[in-house]
């Protein structure tokens, strides 16, 4: 190998692999996010038993919500 042929190659960027390193880490915010929703869902069932029903399906509406942060994460890795 020529040391001409080496920083060549040196020089050249190839851009596989970047959607799925944007991905995992765009992963990691909405990961956090559903396990806050879910813990503060238990807290308050917890707290106030009789109320369990409209809580679930308030940490469900909220884990939807930050689940569609996690699919724009792989949508915005495969468009970039």
């Amino acid at each position: 190998m020529s040391l001409t042929y080496l920083a060549q190659e040196a020089t050249t960027v190839s851009g596989e692999g970047y959607g799925a390193i944007g991905y995992g880490l765009a992963a990691i915010g909405p990961g956090i996010g559903v396990g806050i929703v879910v813990g503060k869902a238990i807290e308050g069932i917890a707290r106030q038993p009789e109320l369990a029903g409209q809580i679930r399906t308030n940490m469900f509406l909220g884990i939807a919500f930050t689940e569609a942060l996690a699919l724009i994460g792989l949508v915005a890795g495969f468009i970039f």
